[in-house]
């Protein structure tokens, strides 16, 4: 973190590194806070859904906190090089960005509330990024598997950049993509980070505007979406 990588182009698919076939790292076993599963197996009916907005550290405390989160891990998504580092990914020559996996129970919370969090605790106006943290891995992008969740991430996009305008800010800069097939978890040491280590670096917290949310209705979900299935 600390405005570490200052890429602000994408890498092209030809430029990346060139990663390995296998994690380089193990992967704890269980959530520090929650005391859940960190990779699975979750109960029935959980949902899983991929938030990127800027260092993954403070992110993630954001998630295990809301009601209903089952569980949450930070990792690297939507980049070309397979099993990335941390290293790696701070140069900006992977294209992932830093990102955190929330599983939550559809029944005690839902898509709307969880993305209230999400656009009240970052600036999603500064494209690849936050704060002093500048590169492609800390863009803000939201990645859907389901129908109601894309519903979710239009619907309060649409609202919050409507708080934005009024209060004369600029256009939301967050990717609203399809999850793109592969999370990388991150190493044991970037895993509920800010538990671990409670004075550590965190440039999140409330922006001073709120996001209204509603319920999403069954005739706004989309007719077809193309989601590929969560990959690990």
């Amino acid at each position: 973190m600390f405005g570490l990588g200052r890429r602000t182009q994408m890498v092209t698919a030809e430029e990346a590194l060139p990663g390995r076939p296998t994690p380089g790292y193990p992967v704890p076993v269980t959530h520090e806070v929650l005391g859940t599963p960190l990779q699975g197996p979750w109960p029935a009916g959980s949902e899983v859904m991929y938030v990127a907005m800027g260092c993954f550290w403070g992110a993630e405390r954001i998630f295990w906190r809301q009601p209903g989160v089952v569980s949450t891990a930070a990792g690297y998504l939507g980049g070309f090089t397979e099993h990335p580092t941390y290293e790696e990914v701070c140069t900006g020559l992977t294209g992932h960005t830093e990102a955190v996996k929330v599983v939550y129970d559809p029944a005690k919370t839902s898509p709307e509330l969880l993305l209230k969090a999400f656009w009240e605790n970052h600036d999603p106006t500064t494209p690849n990024r936050q704060g002093n943290d500048i590169g492609t891995q800390y863009r803000s992008g939201i990645y859907w598997t389901t129908p109601g969740q894309e519903a979710a991430a239009r619907a309060t996009r649409d609202a919050f950049q409507e708080v934005l305008t009024e209060h004369g800010h600029g256009a939301i800069a967050t990717e609203l993509l399809p999850f793109p097939g592969r999370f990388y978890y991150a190493e044991d040491y970037h895993q509920q980070y800010l538990h671990k280590n409670p004075n550590g670096y965190c440039n999140h917290g409330p922006n001073g505007l709120t996001c209204p949310v509603g319920l999403v209705r069954q005739d706004q979900l989309p007719a077809q979406v193309d989601v590929a299935p969560p990959t690990d």
